[in-house]
């Protein structure tokens, strides 16, 4: 009896090994290690990137392509135009990108390191005062609109009087913006001015005159900026008087102009612009990949209001803020 009942028991622990090893547990590791990555098509398109320090949160664009087997990348930073980065490489799932110190402020490289989870890219960077930022990203809407919109009634966003249904980014600045003559007046390195309500697809437009050595800009659904200057002449087309800044370049290329009265009628549908200047087309149904430096957000999904730029130098005036909105459609 003891002998049987020691054969039985050996054949039951070998059982129960090969129960084990065929388990959905015995092979974590193997499964683990073999598990495929995420394939770097996954990452190429345009990200809008939130970037959020402890006061606020930057918004920021990335687009990443792949030319030849090389990965590359442009961004737009918390500032600025459009710029392609030195370094962008993926690597065990992990993207890493440097945006240089010069264009950021900061002592050293802003180094972004991340991953991506489904449709969201999140990771950290360290911010230019040496501590550590958390960011995320998500994939930029197409913004395809079907068939032609259906205009709404004209909507006067400046009343020639004062700042009624207009903010400035900030209440305790040195400098800040006027009405003079019935003419807004930019305030000269100084805040924002932010239109209280928001806009989706719209017809826009703007008279404006600039002083010499002047700069402003025509921001739309707070994201967009079309260009307003007579103090970039060394700048590339697509960041002159007429751009969609960092982007799009007018083209004939527009003269500068101080002292001088002129329009932009601007017409934004999804994200394709149409900029008619002093009765010229200038940019015609062209797409916009992503925000300007500068922008209120990266939520290019959403409406946003037009705010005028006043953090700039010199005085840049505008006598007549008219907006046609698109009617939702039915």
């Amino acid at each position: 009896m003891k002998l049987q009942r020691s054969a039985s028991l050996f054949v039951v622990a070998v059982l129960a090994l090969g129960v084990a090893a065929c388990s959905p547990t015995a092979d974590t590791s193997k499964t683990a290690s073999t598990a495929p990555a995420v394939p770097i098509e996954s990452y190429l398109g345009r990200w809008d990137l939130s970037l959020k320090a402890p006061d606020k949160e930057y918004p920021s664009w990335l687009e990443l392509t792949q030319e030849n087997g090389q990965l590359k990348a442009v961004m737009v930073g918390r500032w600025g135009n459009a710029r392609p980065l030195p370094k962008v490489e993926i690597t065990n799932g992990h993207l890493k990108f440097v945006s240089p110190k010069e264009e950021e402020g900061a002592k050293s490289d802003m180094v972004f390191d991340g991953t991506l989870t489904g449709n969201t890219l999140s990771g950290t960077t360290a911010a230019p005062d040496g501590t550590t930022w958390t960011w995320t990203g998500e994939k930029a809407p197409s913004l395809k609109e079907s068939g032609t919109p259906k205009w709404g009634k004209p909507i006067a966003l400046f009343n020639g009087k004062d700042l009624s249904g207009w903010t400035m980014s900030k209440l305790d600045a040195k400098t800040v913006w006027k009405v003079e003559k019935g003419n807004l007046v930019t305030p000269g390195q100084g805040p924002e001015l932010i239109n209280d309500q928001k806009f989706q697809d719209f017809k826009l437009r703007v008279e404006f005159k600039c002083e010499p050595d002047s700069n402003s800009g025509v921001y739309l659904r707070g994201r967009y900026e079309v260009q307003i200057e007579t103090d970039s002449p060394n700048d590339p087309p697509n960041r002159r008087i007429g751009s969609v800044y960092g982007f799009l370049a007018p083209s004939p290329e527009l003269a500068r102009v101080p002292g001088k009265w002129q329009t932009y009628d601007i017409t934004l549908i999804g994200r394709n612009i149409t900029v008619v200047h002093d009765g010229k087309t200038v940019i015609d149904n062209q797409e916009i990949p992503g925000i300007t430096g500068g922008a209120l957000d990266s939520h290019e999904a959403l409406a946003g209001p037009i705010y005028l730029q006043g953090s700039e130098k010199g005085h840049v005036y505008f006598r007549k803020i008219v907006i046609t909105p698109a009617e939702p459609a039915s």
